[in-house]
């Protein structure tokens, strides 16, 4: 705990989420972040390395009354009364990176994931970076076996035991039928994020609805208002938001995915994006891609009709 836990919140709490991609953290969003918490009180959750996330809200940004950190290191700690008072009482919290798969397990089906919907529900807000990031959508990547799928472990068998998606977790209705991923282009996640989407949708009840993907690049942070309206802020030029719009695919188990033409919108510190309709004005990149025998193929750009083969390239 740093800071003054007892003392009013100065300012005026307004809901929204702040969606991080993992790398350095943005000041200028975390900025948002704070006058949104009305420059009260933060709790961020965190369940490996140390209060790093705290300090920087705290000593670097400013402008907080406090900031406390809790680091979980099993499930029983999602029943904790002081966790859960602390919970009650935030005025904006931030979920920190780490290992999805431990927050998945931890809080689950537990006072805590309950608490932060109704964190949400109360009109305050929610901010997540890397794995903090990676729970959030109504679909998530659990990373359940211990490991981190690459784009061609997913692309070759989206239906296989590595690619585990989870969901009945946390209601962030902003959220709803998207599935994020972060360190986005830096670890060349467009590919995966597209086994994602297929493997959720097969797993859907009602198979109608259609999802959609939203990657964050390590230098870039969304900030999310109430009603859906979102910018972004960078630290690098190009660092980008990918906007993965909804497509059929029916894959089968043990085979590669094919799919034959996805639409990918690039969200820049120029874009305006709303993130209810999926709309993006002012694109960064608009890109059509297609994946044949587990191989993403970006077919915009064809040379002398041959399409250009990648997994992340802008």
């Amino acid at each position: 705990m740093v800071g003054r836990p007892h003392a009013a919140t100065p300012g005026q709490v307004s809901g929204g989420l702040l969606l991080m991609g993992g790398g350095d953290r943005n000041y200028d969003a975390l900025r948002w972040f704070v006058a949104h918490a009305g420059h009260g009180h933060i709790v961020v959750l965190r369940a490996s390395l140390s209060t790093d996330v705290a300090n920087e809200l705290y000593y670097r940004i400013g402008g907080v009354s406090s900031v406390e950190t809790f680091v979980f290191q099993d499930r029983s700690a999602a029943d904790d009364p002081k966790v859960l008072a602390s919970l009650a009482r935030a005025d904006g919290i931030f979920i920190a990176g780490g290992d999805q798969a431990r927050y998945v397990r931890f809080w689950k089906g537990t006072p805590v994931a309950a608490a932060l919907n109704a964190h949400l529900r109360a009109g305050k807000p929610l901010g997540g970076t890397s794995a903090g990031l990676a729970i959030l959508g109504q679909y998530l990547y659990g990373a359940m076996d211990g490991g981190s799928i690459t784009s061609p472990e997913a692309l070759a068998d989206p239906l296989g035991p590595a690619n585990t998606i989870e969901t009945d977790f946390l209601d962030v209705a902003l959220l709803r039928g998207i599935i994020t991923d972060t360190h986005f282009k830096e670890r060349q996640r467009l590919g995966r994020l597209f086994a994602f989407i297929a493997r959720a949708q097969s797993q859907a009840q009602d198979r109608s609805v259609v999802l959609q993907g939203l990657g964050v690049d390590e230098s870039a942070a969304l900030v999310v208002e109430t009603d859906g309206s979102a910018r972004l802020y960078a630290t690098a030029a190009d660092g980008s938001a990918w906007l993965v719009h909804g497509f059929a695919a029916q894959p089968l188990a043990g085979q590669p995915l094919r799919v034959p033409a996805i639409e990918v919108t690039g969200i820049g510190v120029r874009s305006r994006f709303d993130l209810l309709r999926r709309t993006v004005d002012h694109p960064a990149f608009q890109h059509r891609y297609t994946i044949d025998h587990g191989v993403v193929s970006r077919i915009d750009e064809a040379i002398s009709g041959q399409p250009r083969t990648t997994l992340e390239s802008k």
